[in-house]
């Protein structure tokens, strides 16, 4: 790699000795406890493990599919907590795949990772495959136009079980244009929809990240179990949901291949 955009590097953490970050031109992209995978560093990531936790009973394998591998956190997560589950990951980049195997440690054998376009990735799903989806992608600090669309959401849904859950990382700046425009776009394709995350985030007063959780099942999501969860968190947070979703994204229309000038 000459660029300096194209650097990788894992990094210890100066507090927690057994801690590791990796790095993408100096940016944090993933965070790994290599002693301890239950241990998750991030914000976004504790509210996608705690969205992901609620998706079974305690302990109960589940078939997953990670959009975005990084460090392979939410994996390492789940097989740690959910042994047995079986987890597909998809990251485009080689160099992250060769450097997260070489200096941490080695992935579960239920874990299979693949170097390929997360959208061509999820086109090759059979219906119905998994229990959830985890997208984490991001390019140059931006979701890739591909998968911000209706289309992509709907290949999505067809991937999941009836009663799936999806999990989408985003981040965003205030007034968050573009969260309100993704959560306008996984309302057109899935029944219930709700988003969580830092209260002064929802509020529009920094920037940072959000997690947006959509399931295909009418009242499918276990809201009153996320807003504790949220609310638990070492740093709390809030969720939108119905009525307070609707004034969130109010004005906001759902974002189409076409639009974006999308070639799928």
């Amino acid at each position: 790699m000459n660029r300096a955009a194209d650097r990788l590097e894992l990094v210890a953490d100066p507090v927690r000795r057994t801690g590791r970050t990796l790095l993408a031109a100096g940016v944090e992209q993933s965070y790994v406890d290599v002693e301890d995978p239950r241990h998750l560093h991030f914000e976004y990531v504790r509210r996608m493990a705690a969205a992901a936790d609620l998706a079974a009973p305690a302990g109960t394998p589940l078939a997953v599919l990670h959009l975005g591998g990084g460090a392979m956190t939410l994996p390492r997560w789940l097989a740690a907590t959910r042994p047995g589950s079986r987890q597909r990951v998809v990251e485009r980049d080689p160099a992250v795949v060769e450097l997260v195997a070489r200096e941490l440690p080695a992935l579960p054998p239920e874990v299979r990772v693949e170097i390929a376009d997360a959208r061509a990735a999820v086109a090759d799903t059979s219906a119905g495959a998994y229990d959830v989806v985890v997208a984490d992608i991001f390019r140059a600090a931006r979701m890739p136009r591909h998968v911000r669309t209706v289309e992509f959401a709907a290949e999505v849904a067809r991937a999941l079980r009836p009663d799936g859950l999806y999990l989408v990382n985003v981040t965003d700046l205030p007034p968050l244009v573009f969260t309100r425009t993704q959560v306008a776009t996984l309302r057109a394709v899935f029944a219930d929809v709700c988003l969580v995350g830092d209260r002064r985030m929802l509020r529009g007063r920094r920037y940072g990240n959000l997690v947006l959780a959509a399931t295909p099942r009418p009242d499918g999501l276990p809201v009153g179990r996320l807003a504790t969860a949220a609310l638990r968190d070492p740093v709390p947070g809030g969720l939108l949901h119905g009525a307070a979703l609707d004034g969130f994204v109010a004005g906001a229309r759902p974002v189409t291949d076409a639009a974006l000038d999308v070639d799928p």
